[in-house]
C-alpha cells in the first residue's frame, strides 16, 4: 500500500468515524465529502471502492443496526423514539427499512429477542445453555466455571474518557492481529510505546447480533496522552467515559467467548443494562511473555441502571 492509499483510508475514516457519532443528523453527500476533502462525485465512487457498498447503503445499514441494538437493550423505548435517535424523519421508511434488512417488524423483533431472554435466563438457572450464534461477541451461555468466580472479579466504576490511536479491522475477530501489526510499527518509532502506562485496547463499534461479520468494524488502539497527528490507517478518536461494568480475567486466547459469556450472565443478574456506548477490551500484558500465554484483560461494557 503506498502513501496515496493511505491518505485516502485515513479520509474515508474520519467520514466514518463522523457518521458514527451522528446518526440523528443529516448525513448529506456535500457534508461527508466535505470532511473527506474530496469532491462529492469522486468521494461517492471511492467510498464504494474502498468498502464495498455505496455510502448510502453504508449509512443506512449503520443507523438500522443501531436501531436494531437499541431495541434488545433498551426494551422500554417506544420504537419510534428509537427511529427517531438513528435519524428517521418518516416512520414509514425506518419500518420499511427494518424489514428489508431483518425480515420481520421492529416490534416482532423485540418481541423475539424478549423471549430469547426469558429463555436465556431459564437457561441459566437450569445450567442448560441457550441456542445462539457462535459468532456472537456476547453470546448467554451458561458456563458453571465462570459463573463461579465471577463475583470476585467483577465491579461497576466510573471509567475515564480516553484518548486512542487506532487501526481498523473489519471482519472476523480472530484476524485483528493483523490491525495490531501495523499499530504498533507506526507508534514505535514515533516514542508511543510506553507500557505500562500505554495501554492496547480492541472496540467493538458493531454487534454482531445485528451486523454481519463481513461487515463487524473494530478498533486495534493504543492510548496516548499527548495529541498526536495521525495518517493512512492510523486514526484518533476519544474513547467516552462513564459507568462500566468491568470483569478482570486472565484467560488463553480460546477462553474469550466463554469470559464474554459470563459477563452477559453476570449483567442479567445484576440489576443493569447496557448503555448506548461500544464495549471494549483493555489488555494489561504481553501474552507471549505469561508462562501460560495467558491475556490479562478487562472485559468494559458501558451500564446504566435497568
Amino acid at each position: 500500500m503506498n502513501k496515496f492509499q493511505k491518505e485516502y483510508i485515513f479520509r474515508i475514516n474520519r467520514v466514518i468515524d463522523y457518521i458514527e457519532n451522528h446518526l440523528d443528523e443529516e448525513l448529506s453527500l456535500i457534508k461527508l465529502s466535505d470532511i473527506a476533502n474530496f469532491s462529492p462525485f469522486h468521494f461517492h465512487r471511492i467510498f464504494s471502492a474502498f468498502m464495498g457498498e455505496t455510502l448510502n447503503d453504508f449509512i443506512k445499514r449503520v443507523r438500522i443496526e443501531k436501531a436494531a441494538i437499541l431495541l434488545i437493550n433498551e426494551p422500554e423505548k417506544p420504537i419510534l423514539e428509537i427511529a427517531e435517535y438513528c435519524g428517521y424523519n418518516s416512520f414509514s421508511v425506518f419500518c420499511r427499512n427494518f424489514k428489508d434488512r431483518f425480515k420481520v417488524s421492529a416490534t416482532a423483533f423485540r418481541l423475539e429477542d424478549d423471549k430469547n431472554s426469558k429463555n436465556r435466563q431459564t437457561d441459566s438457572k437450569t445450567g442448560q445453555s441457550s441456542l445462539i450464534s457462535n459468532d456472537y461477541v456476547c453470546d448467554i451461555n451458561s458456563q458453571q466455571k465462570w459463573r463461579l468466580t465471577m463475583k470476585k472479579n467483577i465491579e461497576i466504576i466510573d471509567m475515564p474518557e480516553m484518548n486512542v490511536i487506532y487501526c481498523r479491522h473489519i471482519g472476523q475477530f480472530d484476524k485483528i492481529g493483523q490491525a495490531y501489526e501495523k499499530l504498533f510499527r507506526w507508534a514505535a518509532p514515533r516514542g508511543l510505546l510506553q507500557f505500562p502506562e500505554t495501554k492496547a485496547l480492541t472496540y467493538y463499534h458493531d454487534d454482531p447480533k445485528v451486523t454481519r461479520m463481513e461487515k463487524i468494524r473494530q478498533s486495534a488502539c493504543l492510548t496516548i496522552n499527548k495529541d498526536v497527528k495521525t495518517e493512512g490507517e492510523i486514526g484518533k478518536m476519544q474513547i467516552p467515559g462513564g459507568k462500566y461494568f468491568v470483569g478482570h480475567f486472565e484467560i488463553s486466547q480460546h477462553e474469550f467467548k466463554s469470559a464474554w459469556d459470563s459477563v452477559c450472565i453476570w449483567l442479567s443478574e445484576s440489576g443493569y443494562q447496557p448503555a448506548d456506548a461500544c464495549p471494549y477490551e483493555i489488555y494489561h500484558n504481553n501474552h507471549e511473555e505469561h508462562p501460560e500465554k495467558k491475556f490479562i484483560v478487562d472485559i468494559c461494557l458501558p451500564v446504566k441502571a435497568l
